[in-house]
């Protein structure tokens, strides 16, 4: 029988687990989660970023980029940049060197009553053979302008090139459901629409207008896949984790984790799995002994307002992580959970220890932590 090993720190990320006030009341509607309530009502407030309605990247995004000190000359305070791609190209199995890259997605641009809305990416169920087929059209049109693409994952490619050097472009997920008039790449310092992405773009929409790929997906009764998104533009820089492990889907994670030379894997399934690893006792040389998990099972309810499932998630976690977590604190098997709950503009990051379970006398609630 495998032996439990101890986790000194575990640190929980949770993209779009903090429903902005307005949502609070339909999303938990039901919820018993007495375990995240204690915890949160002990817990020390270590950081609350109230972010803004037009930030083109994602609280979770910037968090990681700081955590791992990947923002340029170190400028943590910067309070709109998330410059991942880079990363996230190494995650997928390339190599950044020191080039500036951006991550460029097939997507499905809505035509609204009198603007025009994308949609979550991960909703076209979009097939590598069709991102394969679209990419072989779209290629040649990206590499006439001079711009070299990578493509080790075919539904995720990366530009780069002069034309597009100081281009800002919003998250996905930042733009989805929403007019993206306002989330179009623009040049970061004056403001202005770049005429080369713009052309880009539009060959690229007319190249797959009517193909064959398209056309098989809608008689699926699929999205056709209609444009390209861009976003997450940087260079990669030297980074440090302040994890010995990561556990994580996302490519930017994956790949911060990969450049600061500290192992990832996949999530495990639930806390007791996280203490069962083999591995759940070996830190990276020099680095703390802290975990950082990353869980994202809100995201797709969360973008399509689908709260019945994110509900789901939010009881799923209740009882795979938060009620195990907060036993292990109680029995000393846990050291410090850190929760960092994000919303789709600010987050909220709170540290709990077995000495702060006996402060009685906090008394923080769970509707506290909302972003207006």
């Amino acid at each position: 029988m495998r032996s439990i090993m101890p986790v000194d720190r575990l640190h929980l990320l949770l993209p779009f687990a903090l429903p902005a006030a307005a949502d609070a009341t339909t999303a938990l509607h039901g919820i018993q989660s007495p375990a995240l309530d204690r915890l949160i009502a002990r817990a020390t407030l270590v950081e609350r970023v109230i972010g803004e309605d037009f930030q083109r990247t994602l609280p979770h995004e910037r968090w990681v980029a700081r955590q791992f000190g990947a923002l340029a000359g170190g400028s943590a305070g910067a309070s709109d940049e998330a410059p991942l791609a880079p990363y996230m190209l190494r995650a997928d199995g390339g190599e950044p060197g020191t080039a500036t890259w951006a991550c460029v997605q097939p997507v499905h641009v809505r035509i609204a009553h009198d603007h025009l809305v994308l949609i979550d990416p991960a909703s076209l169920d979009l097939s590598d053979q069709e991102a394969a087929t679209l990419l072989a059209v779209a290629r040649p049109l990206i590499e006439e302008l001079g711009v070299r693409i990578e493509a080790p994952k075919p539904a995720r490619w990366y530009l780069s090139g002069d034309g597009f050097g100081t281009l800002a472009g919003a998250s996905p997920l930042r733009a989805s459901g929403r007019n993206i008039e306002i989330w179009l790449p623009h040049e970061a310092h004056s403001g202005e629409r770049s005429r080369a992405w713009m052309k880009l773009q539009n060959e690229v929409q007319m190249a797959w207008f009517e193909h064959p790929v398209n056309e098989a997906r809608e008689a699926r009764g699929l999205p056709a896949v209609n444009s390209i998104w861009f976003h997450a533009q940087g260079a990669m820089q030297p980074v440090r984790s302040p994890f010995a492990r990561v556990s994580s889907h996302a490519p930017a994670t994956r790949g911060l984790a990969l450049a600061a030379g500290v192992a990832t894997g996949a999530p495990p399934a639930s806390f007791d799995a996280l203490l069962a690893a083999p591995d759940a006792a070996a830190p990276a040389a020099g680095a703390a002994h802290t975990t950082l998990v990353e869980l994202d099972p809100f995201s797709a309810p969360y973008i399509g307002q689908d709260w019945a499932r994110w509900n789901d998630a939010f009881a799923a976690l209740q009882t795979d992580w938060f009620a195990p977590a907060l036993d292990a604190l109680l029995n000393g098997r846990l050291g410090e959970l850190g929760l960092t709950l994000c919303g789709d503009t600010g987050s909220v990051t709170l540290n709990v220890t077995r000495g702060d379970l006996r402060k009685f006398w906090r008394r923080r609630v769970f509707a506290s932590l909302f972003i207006e």
